[in-house]
């Protein structure tokens, strides 16, 4: 922000301060009111860069502050010092708050931060990363960067070509990361009291080095409370830190270095697989792949109410095709905008209200809504999702859903459209597409095809045939997938990778048994609506009404209490052992059940007529029916590999090429005998 009164004020403290240490006023003449991303004209940018700045009104100091703009631009600055706002390139339509643009900088960002990047997608437009970039720019030869930022450069996968650009162009970079993301480790201990984590980066500039920089990075514990840090901080001379030496892997990540056999794997999916032009170019398992719907207004087109969704998708058509008709451009927030949808406005597009965009879809992990599926009212509705399920998004077809960039790798497969947060950010893999004349094809492209299948007829020669009269099939490798995504030891051992890349495709020896797990568990998930309830035993209490809403799990006593009146006991402990990221399954379910006062303005007053006790008895049948397929996921979960304390107990061994026993466990009954327990224990 731009504004008149942090000049005033900043220029006083300089003078004040000056004057407490001599003793004597002098007045400072070299504070410049610019905008600091606009003054591009000490490089010779092209452009009136200089003028916009004049144009300021400072009453009798405009042309003094002008020509001290120009004084500075003619000089070296070797000190960089500043706590760069954060907010994304992309927020705040409603309140006209959204972040400008600023060319000749953005240009800069593209041509180094993004031009070497290997994500598929990176936001680098960010306030933070634009401060970063014109400062590298401006620093003389010899000098120093001095930022506190947001920290999610210092491991983001997107991050990994502004990791590679500043080593490039620094001697020394000397990290101190006061962590304190909230979203990534759920910890309190962030020094600003936000969801962001903090770092403070010397980025160190002594002339041409010849070499990338070195990096020094010290770590404050996030246990320590923020004002615990900002003292540990207060009393450390910084000559006293003790940075530890970090040497970056060929991909240029900085921490949690990765496994290097991961890049040995099938890729599963990639973009020249997804652009490929013909089959011959492929080379990844799975041809199409995509984000989910992702609304940016989850509140107006979700609902469990089918009713109350379509009163809601009404109002805003009938208000935004209003504000349409009339040439109001305010952005009034009595609905929600966002980029997409100001840019929908700008086309002139209006919404035609369709029943037929009402379907079935999944929010949250075994968690179903109602949900209008129009294309202005749902900023990432598109072809790939029509692809996936057809013209009207409800044909047949299972697809893996994963998150690259949650805290905890999980998979979980659907059989219908899914919400961004489905599992995250959420990814699909769908089994099948769907062409445009609606003929559904396979999204096993013929090199995953090929390249498995030679693969195991060399691996088992004359054996092969006897397994697959047939050769593994598209739906054979897309359940082989979907288990070694669920495998305890693939999850380890590429725990790294997993948080930061599409997963890659080991290929185990026995094919079949894994094949087979594969597809019990799209059994279960795929099926959970109509699984076997388990029995938990329900508890009402006599002459109690259901009073408050509770909806709270008790692990340790394997209870669930809805609300004051109702509570559900005998939940097995492999129930929560099945988790999908932070919560378990029934957690899931819980969390989503629950009355909560709809952060939307108009929802709140208009359309906010969600009671948990309309909903009471179906929620007791699904979490019996979701506790079911969680102990029925741990069964076989448990066949590949579980956790014994902090060991990992194998059957088998991923690494030599033999026949094992691996994921057999549940064909063979267990004889009560210690010895033969242990025997099979230590295989």
């Amino acid at each position: 922000e731009v504004a008149i009164l942090p000049y005033y004020i900043a220029n006083l403290n300089i003078e004040y301060t000056y004057k407490e240490r001599t003793g004597h006023y002098l007045e400072f003449p070299n504070l410049c009111f610019v905008d600091t991303l606009d003054n591009m004209e000490w490089q010779g940018a092209s452009g009136d860069t200089v003028q916009r700045q004049a144009a300021f009104n400072l009453g009798g100091l405009s042309e003094e502050n002008w020509i001290r703009v120009q004084e500075q631009n003619e000089k070296p600055i070797s000190v960089i010092v500043g706590n760069p706002p954060y907010n994304d390139s992309a927020t705040l339509w409603a309140d006209g708050g959204a972040n400008r643009k600023y060319p000749e900088i953005d240009r800069r960002i593209s041509d180094t931060y993004i031009a070497n990047s290997t994500a598929q997608k990176t936001h680098q437009y960010d306030m933070y990363k634009r401060f970063i970039r014109w400062a590298s720019d401006r620093l003389a030869d010899n000098g120093i960067i001095a930022f506190i930022t947001n920290r999610s450069y210092l491991d983001s996968r997107q991050d990994d070509g502004f990791r590679k650009i500043v080593r490039d162009e620094f001697s020394d970079l000397y990290i101190v990361d006061l962590g304190g993301d909230i979203r990534r480790n759920g910890k309190v201990g962030n020094v600003f009291n936000i969801m962001t984590g903090v770092a403070i980066g010397f980025l160190v500039r002594r002339g041409y080095a010849g070499r990338p920089g070195a990096i020094y990075y010290y770590a404050l514990p996030d246990e320590l409370s923020g004002a615990d840090k900002l003292s540990e901080l207060r009393r450390r001379n910084a000559g006293d830190i003790p940075f530890a030496d970090v040497v970056p892997d060929p991909k240029d990540n900085w921490l949690n270095r990765g496994n290097p056999h991961f890049d040995g794997l099938l890729p599963l999916a990639n973009r020249p697989t997804k652009f490929a032009k013909t089959a011959d170019d492929a080379q990844a398992v799975f041809g199409l792949f995509t984000n989910a719907i992702k609304s940016n207004r989850d509140d107006w087109v979700y609902d469990f109410d089918a009713r109350n969704l379509r009163d809601k998708a009404l109002f805003f058509a009938d208000t935004y095709n209003g504000f349409l008709d009339s040439d109001d451009k305010s952005n009034n927030p009595i609905i929600k905008w966002s980029r997409d949808l100001r840019n929908e406005f700008e086309r002139g597009r209006r919404i035609v209200y369709n029943d037929g965009n009402r379907i079935r879809s999944l929010w949250r992990p075994f968690v179903a809504k109602w949900h209008f599926a129009d294309v202005i009212m749902n900023d990432r509705l598109g072809r790939n999702h029509y692809e996936m399920f057809g013209p009207d998004l409800q044909q047949p077809n299972q697809v893996i859903n994963f998150c690259v960039s949650g805290k905890d790798f999980y998979a979980l497969a659907t059989d219908q459209p899914c919400d961004y947060h489905f599992t995250g950010d959420t990814q699909c893999l769908p089994l099948y597409r769907y062409t445009a004349d609606g003929q559904r094809v396979s999204n096993i492209t013929e090199w995953g095809l090929r390249r498995i299948n030679e693969y195991y007829r060399k691996e088992w020669g004359k054996d092969y045939a006897a397994f697959f009269p047939d050769d593994i099939s598209a739906a054979d490798i897309f359940a082989y997938t979907y288990a070694v995504l669920h495998d305890p030891v693939y999850r380890y051992d590429y725990r790294v990778d997993l948080l930061r890349e599409f997963p890659r495709l080991p290929l185990y020896h026995d094919f079949d048994q894994w094949t087979r797990m594969g597809q019990e568990l799209l059994d279960l998930h795929l099926g959970f609506a109509a699984a076997d309830p388990y029995p938990l035993e329900r508890r009402d209490e006599e002459g109690v009404k259901a009073g408050r809403v509770i909806l709270r799990a008790n692990p340790e006593r394997g209870v669930i209490t809805l609300d004051d009146q109702t509570t559900l006991a005998g939940v097995p402990a492999d129930a929560w052992r099945y988790r999908l990221g932070s919560r378990s399954a029934l957690e899931w379910v819980l969390d989503q059940y629950k009355e909560r006062k709809p952060r939307d303005a108009t929802i709140a007053a208009r359309f906010d007529g969600y009671r948990f006790a309309e909903h009471k008895e179906r929620v007791i049948d699904l979490l019996q029916r979701v506790c079911a397929v969680s102990v029925g996921t741990m069964d076989v979960v448990d066949d590949m590999a579980y956790w014994k304390g902090d060991k990992l107990i194998v059957f088998g061994d991923r690494d030599k090429r033999e026949w094992t026993m691996m994921g057999l466990w549940s064909m063979f009954s267990r004889p009560e005998d210690p010895e033969w327990e242990a025997a099979w224990s230590e295989t």
